[in-house]
């Protein structure tokens, strides 16, 4: 398990200023997606609204530790 974890970090760490940008991107819009499918009644996992929320925070981090 710690092995994937630090497979994780070491691709997170490899990202371009760019490919972040866009990675970002994409977690917002999977996110809104999320929102409006608990808004529906049809997301089953609400767990993943937060998974994706923390992703979102880490990439940031990483974007601001790249400027």
């Amino acid at each position: 398990m710690a092995e994937k974890k630090v497979n994780k970090t070491a691709e997170k760490d490899a990202l371009t200023k760019d490919s972040l940008q866009s990675k970002l991107v994409d977690l917002k819009k999977e996110q809104m997606n999320q929102r409006f499918q608990l808004a529906a009644g049809q997301l089953p996992k609400t767990h993943v609204l937060r998974k994706t929320r923390r992703e979102i925070a880490r990439v940031k981090t990483k974007l601001n530790a790249v400027k």
